[in-house]
């Protein structure tokens, strides 16, 4: 597995309201920046184990991805593996540490697709150079999650 990609930020919310942001598919969905929907598939509320899946789009070009819940701990973490049919994609986790009030969140991404894969996604979803954009989602959405969950 690939190093991950991360970045933190200081949310003055508690944990638990926090969490709550992050699992609720529509609301996660407006958090982040090239997924334009996000559907339960499997199960019929965010607990390990549950399916969803992520409809993206980035520069016209569309793609859909399978998301299994691995970790689902309320105030603490959130975490889902990401396939394309068969290929695994990425995991991508939200670690929620209270502290000074408020909590950090801590949002990484680790890129899990096979080595000949990444040209052909890199083609079918726009994005060549994904550790930086990854990089610059990461920044958007925390500073999305960070005025949603302050502004309540």
């Amino acid at each position: 597995m690939s190093n991950p990609v991360t970045a933190t930020a200081q949310v003055d919310a508690r944990p638990e309201v926090v969490y709550e942001l992050i699992t609720d598919l529509p609301t996660l969905t407006s958090l982040a920046e090239e997924t334009v929907a996000m559907e339960l598939h499997k199960g019929d509320a965010i607990s390990k184990g549950t399916v969803f899946v992520g409809h993206n789009e980035n520069r016209g070009r569309r793609w859909t991805t399978k998301c299994t819940v691995t970790d689902a701990e309320p105030g603490r973490v959130f975490a889902f593996d990401v396939r394309h049919k068969v290929f695994p994609i990425a995991r991508w986790q939200y670690d929620i540490v209270a502290c000074d009030g408020g909590c950090r969140v801590t949002e990484s991404t680790w890129d899990r697709r096979p080595g000949w894969f990444r040209k052909l996604a890199g083609r079918a979803t726009g994005v060549t150079d994904r550790v930086a954009a990854n990089t610059e989602h990461i920044q958007i959405t925390l500073q999305r999650l960070k005025q949603r969950a302050e502004t309540g």
